[in-house]
């Protein structure tokens, strides 16, 4: 079954502890997704509550595929640049998929939403998203329709001795 994809949810109480879950299930699961496990929910709590402050703000939007018992199953922030000469691109935070549903599709599905909906937003000509290095992340992106363009190595480090690349991935919308 696909994923039903809604920008700007209203943040209720399960839709905020849906995403939390989610950031935790995956980051516990090995996600890139700016922690490295194990992680508990009181650790990532601080991060979504900055991406909600933000979306408050009007600097974040969110972007959630929920299943068909209505859990999240998938997210993805974009965030808007205010400076006025990159005002022409969005950054995609925190693409996630749920470890239950990796291998159905979704993480495509996930993309051409988020594709969709930055066509969407005024003046927006292309998305960027960062990913990191040795999980194969960029050639999923590529099929995807991404490029890379820029590459900083060793630039995240996971681990002592675990240093990866930081991976700049973009997709043009024009």
């Amino acid at each position: 079954m696909a994923l039903t994809f809604t920008l700007d949810p209203a943040v209720t109480p399960a839709l905020r502890d849906g995403v939390l879950d989610l950031w935790t299930d995956v980051s516990n699961a090995g996600g890139a997704v700016g922690f490295v496990p194990p992680v508990t929910r009181d650790e990532v709590r601080p991060d979504l509550v900055t991406h909600l402050a933000a979306m408050a703000e009007g600097r974040h939007r969110l972007l959630v595929g929920q299943d068909g018992a209505g859990e999240v199953a998938a997210s993805a922030f974009f965030s808007f640049n205010t400076h006025r000469l990159q005002k022409h691109w969005v950054w995609l935070y925190t693409v996630m998929v749920h470890p239950r549903h990796q291998g159905k599709g979704y993480g495509r599905d996930l993309l051409a939403a988020a594709a969709d909906a930055a066509r969407g937003f005024d003046g927006i000509d292309a998305v960027r998203l960062g990913c990191r290095g040795g999980l194969g992340l960029e050639r999923f992106y590529a099929s995807c329709g991404y490029k890379e363009v820029g590459r900083v190595p060793a630039a995240i480090r996971v681990a002592p001795g675990d240093d990866r690349d930081d991976i700049t991935m973009l997709l043009s919308l024009t």
